[in-house]
């Protein structure tokens, strides 16, 4: 396919794959609901409804991710944020953050800043497979997807904390 569509067209549709598959199941739905029967038709109208349901997180996921072109890998395992970089790595567990950050030089570069008890890593936004971490901080109870979201698309340089853990309280007294 690399000689039929320019590198950006194709960069920007994979980007973008998961809301063209959901609005093509709408296309679909709308064209079954078309049809005489009145199964028929409720199937259709169903596949409609569960498609633009869908719709919303993978809009949500696409503005989330970045192009892959920065340096490392990033993998989400079983609870877990694995960076692979070229000098450094680590991994975090999800339900040990203590606290999320976003942070942004001068020069416009950004990196997940993921804190645990005796532990930081730091992520650059754009590494390969970054994407994966959107559902991953979202999981996080008290982050929503549109601060989340609203950070990213910030061109503030700093160190901005999206997200902290509340002290739980002590299990004997």
């Amino acid at each position: 396919m690399s000689g039929f569509v320019r590198p950006e067209v194709a960069t920007l549709l994979t980007r973008w794959r998961e809301v063209l598959g959901t609005l093509a199941v709408m296309a679909a739905g709308g064209w079954i609901a078309a049809r005489p029967g009145l199964i028929v038709q409720g199937f259709g109208y169903a596949l409609i409804g569960l498609a633009a349901i869908a719709l919303v997180p993978a809009i949500r996921r696409a503005r989330f991710a970045a192009d892959g072109q920065g340096p490392g890998v990033v993998q989400v395992v079983e609870g877990r944020i694995l960076y692979m970089g070229p000098e450094t790595g680590g991994a975090v567990s999800i339900g040990e953050l203590s606290s999320l950050s976003l942070r942004r030089d001068h020069e416009g570069n950004s990196a997940w800043i993921l804190q645990e008890p005796g532990q930081m890593l730091v992520i650059p936004v754009d590494a390969a497979g970054a994407e994966a971490l959107f559902d991953a901080f979202t999981a996080l109870p008290g982050l929503g997807a549109q601060r989340l979201l609203a950070a990213r698309r910030s061109l503030r340089s700093g160190t901005q904390t999206l997200w902290r853990r509340a002290d739980l309280p002590a299990l004997t007294q």
